[in-house]
């Protein structure tokens, strides 16, 4: 059974690691080389010019911007998307009311209607979406306002996305709306893996929803939780906040680049600026950024896994 045991794991693992290598690692070696160049991203002529491109980021204050828009993106929206995942899930798998005739426990009257409506922004692409909540958004003409002024409220008319103090909110609603319905499905697949004898024993005890969601629920669930907050911190630090910001926001990544963030700001210096070693920098910060915040949430988030 041993004999060629290792040439068979190699022969299996050579080819996704050969394309992984060549199309994930090997970019990033270039970004990094590139950094420390004059590229312009068109000339195949240019200079090693050591440091530099890292002090001019320093300098920058629209890049300190970007990157304070790009955190807040990383630590509120996976925060606030599982939170309320967690919440739908667990009425949708286990929140209802105990029944007279059939199982213990249940979700809430419709749950399986609920998770195709959950599910639902997640069947549309991020670019509908985005146009979507832009039309929505309107100041003049957009639904919101539109319901606002609808129901008597005329002096409350926000500019939203025309707003400095609200344009990066606005956004970030939008990315929720659109990732939450994977995570219920996600987390409801979870749960429905639990044992229901554990619920059945909580409730015996005479533990309520919070007992029970706190004390059986999250603890078992918490690897998935955890893979799931690592994922959507990503999904906020990359393409998902890059194609909100870039469809819905005036600039793109106004108005005075208050929703200005750091794959945004990469994109506009490599592309409509033609400084692609500038902005190769300024991906490598974008790398850094995204490594640390794994980093922190799989540090914070070990615990002993618990097994059922």
């Amino acid at each position: 059974m041993q004999h060629g045991k290792y040439r068979f794991i190699v022969g299996f693992l050579a080819l996704p690691l050969g394309l992984y290598a060549l199309f994930v690692v090997w970019p990033f070696i270039q970004s990094i080389y590139y950094s420390f160049t004059d590229w312009t991203g068109l000339s195949p002529e240019f200079k090693m010019v050591g440091l530099d491109n890292y002090r001019r980021m320093l300098d920058d204050q629209i890049f300190w911007k970007s990157l304070q828009h790009s955190l807040l993106f990383a630590l509120l929206v996976p925060v606030v998307t599982i939170g309320f995942a967690l919440f739908l899930s667990f009425m949708i798998n286990v929140g209802g009311r105990r029944r007279k005739s059939g199982p213990v426990v249940s979700g809430v009257r419709g749950s399986s209607f609920y998770k195709i409506v959950y599910f639902f922004p997640q069947v549309l692409s991020i670019a509908i979406v985005a146009l979507l909540f832009a039309f929505a958004y309107n100041p003049d003409s957009g639904a919101i306002n539109s319901f606002l002024r609808g129901v008597g409220l005329d002096g409350v008319q926000p500019l939203w996305l025309g707003d400095p103090d609200l344009a990066l909110w606005c956004v970030m609603a939008v990315l929720v709306w659109s990732t939450v319905g994977f995570f219920v499905v996600l987390f409801s697949a979870g749960m429905a893996s639990i044992p229901a004898d554990l619920y059945e024993a909580a409730l015996l005890d005479g533990a309520n929803r919070s007992t029970t969601f706190f004390r059986i629920t999250l603890p078992l669930l918490w690897d998935t939780v955890q893979s799931g907050w690592v994922y959507m911190g990503i999904l906020a630090l990359g393409a998902e906040s890059f194609a909100v910001v870039q469809i819905m926001t005036t600039g793109p990544g106004g108005p005075d680049y208050s929703t200005t963030v750091m794959v945004l700001y990469v994109y506009q210096r490599a592309f409509r600026d033609g400084q692609a070693a500038y902005a190769t920098t300024i991906g490598v910060a974008l790398l850094v950024v995204t490594l640390a915040f794994a980093a922190v949430v799989m540090r914070l988030g070990r615990r002993e896994r618990l097994e059922y």
